[in-house]
C-alpha cells in the first residue's frame, strides 16, 4: 500500500514547534559566557551585520539588543558591496557579524572575506556546522536547531535570535535578561499554543496587509512580513509604527487588515497608538503583547520584553501554518524558492 501524502506543510508546522527543543540545545551547548567576554576584550566601535531572509530579520533584532543593551553602533552590511562591486570596506576595530542557516550564500562569504582583510572581527552564527562561511569566520556559533528541511525557516531563525540573547547578555553583564534566556525553552512551548486562530479567516481572505511593530520588535515584524509571503502566497509589509505615519497610513481604509506586535518596552505605546488610530480608520486589526481600543487582542505571554518579540513570532508561526491551508498552499514548498539561495 502506498504511504499517504504529507499533510502541505506539516514540515514547517514540526519545525516550528519543535524551536523550544533547538534552543534547550544551544543552551546546554553554552559557549555564550567565552563569547561575550571576548567581545568585552575586543570592545568594538562598531558592529556590521550581514544576512539574507529570516536570518537578515535576525540582524535587525541584533541592532536593537547590542545598541540598547551595549552602547556599540550596530549596521547593516550591503553583500552585494563584497561580492559584486569587489569594494573594499573600512572595518578595522569592527566586528562582522553573519548569519546564515546555510552558511553557503556566496555574497556572504564574500563578505566575510572582505571583511577580514580589512581588519574586522568576525563572527558567525551558522546552523550548518562545518559550513563555508564557519571556515572562513575568526569564530562561530552554532544555531544548534538541527536539521530543517522545510524551505520557510522556522526555527533557525528563533535560534538565530536566542543565540543573539545569551551573547549579548553575556557581552553586557545583564544577569536578569541571563536568567530570562534560560527559561526560554519553557515560554516557548507556551507561546507556541497561545490561540492566534481567530486572525486566520481575516488573513487568509486578505489581499495585503501591514505588519507594524517597533524596536526590538521590529526583526520579528519583517519576520512575519516574509512568512505571509513566501508561506501564504500573500502580500505583506513590515513597517515601524514610526515610520507608518510617514505615508504608508494613507493606505488604512475600512476592511485593512493590520497586524500590531507589542513588546512590552518603550516601544509598546506606539504600537498600541498605531493600532487605535488604524482601528478609528476602520481598519481590521489584530495586536498581540498590547491593548488598543478596538482592535482584537491577540493572546501573549509575560516575558522579558528582549524574549517577547521570539515568542510572538512562535505564536505567529502557528498562525501563518493557518493561513496557509486556508489559503490552499503548502508552507513546505514555496513557489519558485529553494532551501539554500546561492545569491551573489
Amino acid at each position: 500500500m502506498q504511504a499517504p501524502a504529507a499533510r502541505p506543510g506539516a514540515l514547517m508546522f514540526a519545525e516550528a514547534a519543535a524551536a523550544p527543543e533547538a534552543v534547550t540545545a544551544q543552551l546546554a551547548a553554552g559557549g555564550f559566557s567565552a563569547l561575550g567576554e571576548r567581545l568585552r576584550r575586543l570592545a568594538p566601535r562598531l558592529v556590521a551585520t550581514c544576512a539574507r531572509g529570516s536570518s537578515d530579520h535576525a540582524a535587525t533584532f541584533a541592532k536593537y539588543l547590542i545598541e540598547t543593551r551595549v552602547g556599540v553602533m550596530t549596521a547593516s552590511l550591503a553583500p552585494s558591496v563584497a561580492s559584486l562591486y569587489r569594494a573594499d570596506t573600512m572595518l578595522r576595530d569592527a566586528v562582522v557579524l553573519l548569519i546564515s542557516q546555510s552558511g553557503a550564500s556566496p555574497d556572504l562569504i564574500a563578505t566575510a572575506e572582505n571583511a577580514k582583510c580589512a581588519g574586522a572581527f568576525v563572527l558567525a552564527l551558522v546552523n550548518t556546522e562545518g559550513s563555508p562561511l564557519a571556515q572562513v569566520a575568526d569564530e562561530t556559533f552554532s544555531l544548534a536547531a538541527g536539521p530543517e528541511r522545510s524551505v520557510a525557516a522556522t526555527k533557525s531563525y528563533i535560534a538565530s535570535l536566542s543565540a543573539l540573547i545569551g551573547i549579548v547578555s553575556h557581552w553586557s553583564g545583564d544577569t536578569t535578561l541571563q536568567r530570562a534566556h534560560r527559561e526560554a525553552p519553557a515560554v516557548l512551548r507556551e507561546a507556541w499554543i497561545q490561540d492566534w486562530s481567530g486572525a486566520a479567516p481575516v488573513l487568509a481572505e486578505a489581499a495585503s496587509l501591514y505588519v507594524i511593530a517597533r524596536g526590538l520588535g521590529l526583526g520579528a515584524a519583517g519576520e512575519a512580513a516574509l512568512k505571509l509571503k513566501e508561506s501564504c502566497g500573500l502580500h505583506a509589509e513590515a513597517i515601524s509604527a514610526a515610520e507608518a505615519r510617514h505615508g504608508p497610513m494613507a493606505l488604512v481604509r475600512p476592511g485593512f487588515p493590520v497586524l500590531c506586535l507589542a513588546q512590552h518596552d518603550e516601544a509598546s505605546s506606539s504600537v498600541a497608538d498605531f493600532a487605535r488610530d488604524a482601528a478609528a480608520r476602520g481598519a481590521n486589526v489584530f495586536i498581540a503583547g498590547a491593548n488598543a481600543p478596538g482592535a482584537t487582542r491577540l493572546p501573549t505571554l509575560e516575558a522579558h520584553p528582549a524574549l517577547q518579540p521570539m515568542l510572538l513570532i512562535q505564536s505567529f508561526y502557528r498562525l501563518a501554518h493557518d493561513v496557509a491551508v486556508q489559503r490552499g498552499r503548502d508552507a513546505d514548498k514555496p513557489p519558485h524558492l529553494s532551501k539554500v539561495t546561492k545569491t551573489l
